[in-house]
């Protein structure tokens, strides 16, 4: 058990937050969220005995064990990769550190062999001689070739490095397991696979994440940052997120009776009390939300950006023909003999493992680089809006957002264009704000802005919730979902390509599959699919 008591931060004059009182039990996962830079990473950190608090103190069960997620993938380039996941385990791996310089000893003394022995039975009370090949079946499952398990960390690329420390962390069933962004850099593949190990993880997780999917698989509590607290509440993300919005419209409802808003509540509560799958934390959740009184739901103060896409112009019915494209980046192929012809309503999620393969494409759709060889065509009505992977071109200048937005306005009227970025978040003096020292966040909802304005018929995609916080990820999402027009996306947020798409395609450098009338889950589960896929991945290796 963690428990919380009086904590508080401050840096200078700015409170993070106070007298934070809270308990985090086993056997059940909570998902921390807030606004950016509300505190989530650094509360981790707290918990961890990173950092210190400025007030209260974390206290932890006697004899638990508290593993977190490594941000730095450079700690470990000069260890071995088996031994960087063993590792995870301090005192597993001090121990074997200790036990192999005795043995390595000349001579062997009688009180060698005394700690040699008194070693060895802590080594097998810890499950020592597993070691190894818990490691190797973890960074397996993880997606990490059984070839690299003994290669130094330094020669892998960037997303194995980060997938070696996820190991590192789930390595040795840590009691209390802290995990921030724990999804970054995982395929499909390996995202449902730790979504299925905490669903089925016994003891206390923490997790900061912006993929709304995974933390309403994994969460039966969501830990939310706001008005300088930390308030717990029961149930996955989802849950939270339109509780908080029904109790903030119930509360401007001054006529409606006590009677009719408890009601309201309560029926809100069941349906997602009986929406319940056969994993443990939606059992757990269930059993949580049943008990649940509507006073135990509170708005929140957080706002979400009005994000919404509106064509000039329908388009015709064929958008864009590609025929036979083909492109390597090098020497890498990313993608070949690509024949796809989009068609107006399609809303494609591009998806693969390689993301460079997909911004490639979309920079070459975009006329900002050229293909090898082959063609395409757009149709001659079509409009488009690109939000690039890179938008720091944009905002190499000193323009306040006012007068940026403006230079891409049909209506350049100072009413009109103060009162779009209003709504887009940006009120008062954080209009006047210059571009080129935005966040990546108020970056994110200049570029949307500016393809609102332009009024597109096709919007073209790269990772836009990058650098969002959830609030804005959930309204880019509705937008998305409300627009009439065509849209060519890739996108690591599992519920935004769900519920967005209505085409799949997955490209890989030896061909491509095109799913029509599929949504992702759909796409993820057909055995079909996962022979093709199969086929094709093998054709690479």
């Amino acid at each position: 058990m963690v428990s919380v008591n009086d904590l508080s931060l401050q840096f200078g004059q700015r409170k993070l937050f106070s007298q934070v009182n809270i308990i985090f039990s086993p056997g059940n996962c909570y998902g921390l969220i807030g606004a950016n830079g509300s505190g989530k990473s650094t509360f981790l950190k707290i918990l961890s005995g990173e950092i210190d608090s400025t007030g209260g103190n974390v206290e932890i069960s006697s004899g638990k064990r508290v593993s977190t997620l490594k941000q730095d993938q450079f700690t470990f380039d000069e260890c071995v990769v088996l031994t960087a996941v063993i590792m995870g385990h301090k005192k597993l791996y001090e121990i074997m550190i200790e036990k192999n310089a005795l043995y390595s000893k000349t001579p062997f003394t009688d009180n060698d062999g005394i700690r040699a022995s008194e070693l060895e039975g802590e080594f097998g009370e810890l499950q020592g001689w597993n070691a190894e090949s818990e490691a190797a079946k973890l960074l397996s499952e993880l997606g990490i070739d059984e070839s690299l398990h003994t290669v130094q960390m330094k020669q892998l690329e960037a997303g194995q490095k980060v997938r070696v420390l996820l190991a590192q962390a789930l390595f040795g069933n840590p009691d209390i397991l802290l995990l921030d962004e724990p999804t970054n850099y995982l395929d499909v593949e390996s995202s449902m696979w730790l979504e299925e190990f905490l669903c089925n993880f016994d003891n206390t997780a923490i997790v900061v994440s912006h993929d709304r999917h995974f933390l309403d698989k994994v969460c039966t509590h969501v830990a939310d940052i706001d008005f300088g607290k930390i308030h717990l509440y029961p149930g996955n993300y989802t849950f939270w997120s339109e509780a908080s919005q029904l109790s903030a419209r119930q509360r401007g409802e001054q006529n409606k009776k006590i009677e009719e808003k408890r009601k309201e509540l309560k029926e809100f509560i069941m349906r997602f009390a009986n929406n319940a799958s056969k994993s443990k934390q939606a059992t757990s959740r269930k059993k949580i939300l049943e008990k649940l009184t509507v006073e135990d739901i509170e708005p929140s103060s957080r706002k979400y950006p009005y994000i919404n896409f509106e064509q000039e112009r329908e388009a015709g019915n064929e958008l864009i023909g590609i025929n036979n494209l083909f492109k390597a980046v090098d020497g890498q192929v990313m993608f070949e003999r690509l024949n796809i012809t989009i068609h107006k309503g399609d809303k494609v999620a591009f998806v693969g493992p390689n993301d460079l393969a997909k911004t490639v494409l979309f920079q070459i759709l975009m006329n900002e680089a050229q293909a090898d060889n082959g063609t395409f065509k757009w149709g001659f009505s079509t409009k488009r809006a690109y939000y690039p992977r890179d938008n720091s071109a944009f905002f190499k200048t000193s323009l306040n957002i006012v007068d940026w937005l403006r230079q891409y306005s049909a209506n350049t009227e100072e009413e009109f264009i103060r009162a779009f970025l209003g709504r887009m978040l940006f009120s008062g003096e954080e209009s006047l704000k210059p571009v080129d020292i935005l966040s990546g966040g108020e970056k994110a909802r200049c570029m949307f802005s500016r393809m609102m304005v332009s009024q597109p018929n096709v919007l073209i995609l790269d990772e836009p919730t990058n650098h969002l916080d959830l609030e804005s990820i959930t309204s880019l999402n509705r937008g998305l979902e409300k627009f009439h027009g065509t849209i060519l996306f890739s996108s690591h947020d599992h519920q935004l390509v769900q519920s967005v798409a209505n085409r799949i395609i997955e490209i890989t450098p030896k061909g491509y599959i095109d799913r029509v009338g599929t949504t992702f889950d759909e796409y993820l589960e057909s055995e079909q699919i996962k022979q093709q896929r199969h086929q094709l991945y093998a054709a690479t290796n």
